[in-house]
């Protein structure tokens, strides 16, 4: 059976982050992708320019639409713009009693845009955290969620993913690649065990969607049916291989996109 995966998160118009990366890394990995969208971003690979964000009921029927037709096996959730937009999702998710969520809190662009508005932090600590099979955040995001400075080294990802479970988060994922080194790692913690995860970093400038990306994949592979170290490890996999062959795109000047049909594009 091909599984449905649904991806609540905002709009990139220009493919490489937001919903548009998240249904390319669906099927990609053999899934069904669905989306409910909870912004418009008027983007490319240079930066953001606007944000549009829908009423928070009309978000709302969107996931109740897709609960009421469709068996879901896994919801990967990105930007959520404003503290109301995360307690309908929130609502939502609770009441269709769904499960392999993976929440990425999408709090800044690759370009450095601000994608989260006042409270969003807070209401994500409080009504998501508590939902969520797995947190994916980076460095910066881990920082804002904890009301610290940036992780700086291992050790720092590994108390960051600690304190992330401490505050209420049922499993994290702190990602290091901001963290300098050859290797890029990122600290896995599920409350009982610390998993290390670790690929030689990819030099190139088409990172955009990187968290998108992964967190997309590590949904996908919930839905396959691997456990939650299992699917990190493959998701965190495909993701290095999607930054090797980035370069084989040609879009845009900025921070262009991965390539997420590497593994079609290079068989035989």
């Amino acid at each position: 059976m091909i599984p449905n995966v649904l991806s609540i998160a905002g709009s990139d118009p220009s493919g490489g982050a937001g919903i548009q990366a998240d249904l390319k890394t669906f099927g990609a990995l053999g899934c069904y992708g669905m989306a409910a969208l909870t912004a418009l971003t008027a983007q490319n690979t240079r930066g953001v320019s606007g944000v549009h964000i829908p009423p928070p009921e009309f978000v709302g029927q969107q996931i109740d639409a897709i609960f009421a037709d469709v068996a879901v096996q896994a919801v990967k959730i990105g930007m959520l713009a404003s503290p109301e937009i995360i307690k309908i999702v929130a609502q939502r998710l609770a009441h269709h009693r769904a499960n392999n969520i993976v929440l990425d809190p999408v709090l800044v662009a690759t370009s450095g845009d601000s994608l989260g508005g006042p409270g969003v932090v807070e209401a994500m600590r409080t009504h998501l955290f508590p939902l969520a099979t797995l947190v994916t955040p980076n460095g910066p995001e881990a920082a804002a969620f904890l009301n610290r400075s940036e992780p700086k080294s291992i050790d720092d990802l590994q108390q960051a993913a600690r304190d992330l479970y401490a505050t209420g988060a049922r499993a994290a994922l702190v990602k290091g690649g901001h963290v300098a080194g050859a290797d890029a790692a990122d600290a896995l913690f599920d409350g009982r065990a610390m998993h290390m995860l670790s690929a030689l970093r990819v030099e190139t400038k088409n990172t955009h969607g990187t968290g998108c990306t992964l967190s997309s994949a590590i949904a996908a592979y919930l839905a396959k049916g691997l456990s939650l170290e299992q699917a990190v490890e493959a998701a965190k996999i495909y993701l290095t291989q999607a930054l090797r062959h980035s370069d084989e795109l040609r879009v845009g000047s900025g921070h262009g996109p991965v390539h997420h049909f590497w593994n079609q594009a290079h068989r035989g």
